[in-house]
């Protein structure tokens, strides 16, 4: 009676030459599954949109490019020079924003969908967004170089799309360059015209103050009745001369004192007495006419020629077959293993008294 149960459980076990026997009597099933199975593959590959890939690359300016910014820049101006990698930054700043993605969500992405495809939910729709246009760095020995890349099912329009989105970075980078750079000429004009008119102001309270100091040199010249300089003759003359300021301004005489105050009061101008003025002042009318011609300046150069793309990136109609008959093949397999199992259990229990 002990034999029964190992003679049970032995009968349960798949003898592996007996299941490859059964499978081998499913092969049929196997090959019809395979073969429809990879027929949907097929049919799928030769049926499904193709999907084209457009991509654009970028780099940074030269600096023939950027030198129309550092006019009036550099030097003794107290303005730093911009460089290709200060321009460049502020291109790939506004080429990753997600303020730009949105605008060319809203702007381009959204009219380009029918009425149905624009019906739901915003957030999916940029989700979808997301995986049709797409950027990063071109390479990781390159960290300079990046890439835009769309795919969409119109070739003309993948390659239209990557081109606007860098060009739509780039009219922002010059635009807040520009401002920028702009920005700084005012704050120089604006510092230029405040120093202009501190010296005009010192200039003036010089004036009044050398009228004062003439006015008391008068006076005691009148006091001593001295209307003409003394002569003084041998070396001393010059000596004397010269030193006829200070306290012994007076020794220049009345009428030499009220010709000099007179001539001071009825000045209406101390801009010739200023020294640097003119120079100030061709400064201020230079930093306040500075202009950048954003036509002139370029934030970024695109690497190549863009082209509309010939070939799809999907789907990949080989790999999707190849795909479809190895599913076949398990899928039949599988099928016929089930009904190997099924027919076994079925055979034992009939077998069964």
């Amino acid at each position: 009676m002990r034999n029964e149960p190992e003679r049970r459980n032995g009968d349960d076990e798949i003898d592996l030459f007996e299941l490859v026997e059964g499978l081998w009597k499913q092969k049929v099933l196997i090959i019809l599954t395979t073969v429809i199975v990879t027929a949907a593959a097929v049919a799928y590959a030769l049926l499904a949109t193709p999907i084209y890939e457009a991509k654009v690359f970028v780099q940074p300016p030269s600096q023939n490019d950027v030198a129309q910014l550092n006019y009036g820049r550099g030097g003794d101006s107290g303005l730093s020079m911009l460089g290709v990698k200060d321009v460049y930054e502020i291109y790939l700043r506004h080429l990753q924003s997600e303020s730009l993605r949105r605008e060319f969500f809203r702007s381009v992405y959204l009219p380009s969908l029918t009425s149905e495809e624009r019906v739901g939910s915003q957030d999916v729709l940029y989700a979808r967004f997301q995986d049709v246009l797409s950027l990063g760095v071109a390479a990781k020995d390159t960290p300079n170089r990046y890439f835009v890349k769309a795919t969409l099912a119109d070739p003309q329009q993948a390659a239209e799309w990557v081109v606007r989105y860098v060009e739509m970075a780039g009219q922002r980078g010059i635009s807040e360059i520009s401002k920028d750079v702009k920005a700084d000429a005012t704050i120089k004009a604006n510092n230029l015209e405040q120093q202009i008119e501190s010296t005009r102001e010192s200039a003036r309270k010089q004036r009044e103050d050398q009228i004062a100091k003439l006015s008391e040199a008068l006076i005691v010249a009148r006091s001593i009745g001295l209307e003409k300089p003394p002569i003084i003759s041998n070396t001393l003359s010059s000596e004397v001369s010269a030193g006829m300021g200070g306290s012994l301004t007076y020794m220049r005489g009345t009428k030499a004192l009220e010709a000099e105050i007179a001539n001071l009061r009825n000045r209406t101008s101390d801009d010739p007495f200023v020294a640097n003025l003119r120079q100030r002042q061709e400064a201020l009318a230079f930093y306040r006419a500075l202009k950048v011609e954003p036509g002139v300046i370029q934030v970024y150069r695109q690497d190549g020629a863009i082209e509309s793309p010939d070939k799809p990136v999907k789907p990949k109609k080989m790999i999707i077959v190849a795909m479809g008959v190895v599913l076949g093949v398990a899928l039949g397999v599988m099928l016929a293993l089930l009904r190997y199992l099924t027919a076994g259990i079925s055979a034992r229990r009939m077998r069964e008294p």
